[in-house]
């Protein structure tokens, strides 16, 4: 070999390091997800001691106290826990807690854990197993942009970190809902402040059933969103509008601010800037445990655990106000229900010559729903602090499993966030015909949005 030839060849390959991809998976391992995985890329089987049981095709019912477009009632409300995780006892528990939920226990002695019996709820339309089945030999991961995949889990039977997160990106819930919340700042004396009053419509284009991987390749928008604030008084009126691809220089958003009375695009949606649809308390990447592009972390895959992770918690919906199920510095304990799942574990590390207020992440997303549920963030110094955390829900006129509240836990400065509560409100997560496109656009927003 000419001498000359190495540096070129060594070059290269440092470039094809640096360009993440991974191919679909081969049609021996997708033909697992007919017979020894769910149809979503879970371990059909049960564990060996029996506390987390086969998967029989997810909760399909009805459930008592559903009602369509309203409230929902909860299928497991006459169980009790099997136990409870305190800080007496967490060190029995260790192996299943999480490095934040260990930290909570520490921290605020009122905190517990009722650990319920497990329930593998999770489901979906046949159409979307179908499409998991065609995207787990079609999909691909490119300089981390998902390729070929549609109206389905992209990666079923994953190979890296970042294919987990994306199958968390695109998980199923639904194609067309609404949200109609109240969100709180928590301060470190643990007073509860309304941040957030509001109705977000939200519609998934990568779900459209009607729809193929050619029409959606022309945009590759899978998530609209649109969020009206009817309060608190100083922030009536105040809108956002989300639109949110699977290439991320294609993401954009938009606000309007009531004092301004115009529309503006807003520079860089992403990562840790503080988003308005949390009033700045959160970042957009922290939305639902995770939120939009991974392009600023490497992503290892660190395996399979099992994890005592909140879980099935229609019980949180059951209440009438907030004020019940808020405790001073997070969620009552009464109404949180934990259940024992497999989960999959994935590192999130900085990127070379990429900025972020935390440089180090873990992630915590379970095998059946894909559900990234716990998350935990240390900050530049190393020192651990934010527990994440998102609450799922069973919902069988999907079907399926969802989030619904969710928020973080600063460990240092004993603030936090509770986001997506709907106690107070006659709807929880109703489920709407498909809206228009024209409605997630700066036009339509200016004429809701002003007051």
């Amino acid at each position: 070999m000419q001498r000359h030839l190495i540096p070129a060849m060594a070059a290269l390959a440092a470039l094809a390091a640096a360009l993440p991809g991974h191919a679909a998976v081969t049609p021996e391992e997708a033909a697992k997800l007919k017979t020894e995985l769910t149809p979503l890329g879970g371990e059909k089987a049960g564990n060996k001691d029996g506390t987390i049981p086969a998967w029989t095709g997810g909760h399909l019912t009805p459930i008592p106290g559903d009602k369509p477009g309203g409230r929902r009632g909860d299928p497991f409300k006459d169980e009790k826990p099997l136990y409870t995780v305190t800080a007496k006892n967490a060190d029995q528990y260790a192996a299943v807690l999480t490095d934040g939920t260990k930290a909570m226990l520490k921290k605020y002695p009122a905190y517990r854990l009722d650990v319920y019996p497990t329930h593998r709820t999770a489901a979906a339309p046949q159409w979307v197993y179908d499409n998991t089945f065609k995207n787990a030999t079609r999909a691909k991961l490119v300089s981390d942009a998902v390729t070929g995949a549609y109206g389905g889990v992209p990666f079923p039977v994953p190979k890296t970190g970042a294919e987990v997160i994306w199958n968390h990106i695109l998980r199923w819930r639904g194609t067309s809902w609404q949200f109609i919340v109240n969100q709180y700042q928590l301060t470190a004396d643990g007073k509860a402040v309304l941040t957030t009053s509001g109705a977000a419509d939200q519609q998934m284009p990568y779900y459209f059933q009607d729809g193929t991987p050619e029409q959606f390749a022309k945009s590759n928008e899978f998530w609209l969103v649109r969020l009206i604030n009817s309060g608190p008084p100083i922030r009536a009126g105040e809108a956002i509008i989300g639109r949110t691809s699977v290439d991320p220089s294609k993401d954009q958003a938009w606000v309007y601010l009531t004092g301004q009375r115009r529309v503006r695009k807003l520079p860089n949606p992403c990562c840790d800037t503080p988003t308005p649809a949390t009033a700045g308390v959160m970042s957009f990447d922290e939305l639902e445990t995770w939120n939009g592009r991974i392009d600023r972390f490497d992503w290892k895959l660190v395996g399979k655990q099992e994890m005592l992770i909140p879980y099935n918690g229609n019980k949180l919906l059951q209440p009438k106000t907030d004020a019940e199920v808020m405790g001073p510095n997070f969620l009552n304990p009464d109404f949180v229900r934990w259940e024992r799942h497999r989960v999959w574990v994935v590192e999130a590390a900085l990127r070379a010559g990429q900025r972020h207020q935390a440089p180090k992440s873990r992630y915590y997303c379970d095998e059946d729903s894909w559900n990234c549920v716990l998350a935990d963030r240390w900050d530049a110094n190393g020192q651990l602090w934010k527990t994440l955390w998102s609450h799922t829900f069973v919902a069988p006129d999907l079907p399926g499993t969802v989030i619904g509240a969710f928020g973080f836990n600063d460990l240092i400065s004993g603030t936090g966030f509770i986001g997506n509560l709907y106690n107070s409100k006659s709807a929880q997560y109703p489920l709407k015909p498909r809206f228009e496109d024209s409605l997630f656009t700066p036009d339509a927003m200016t004429g809701e949005g002003a007051r």
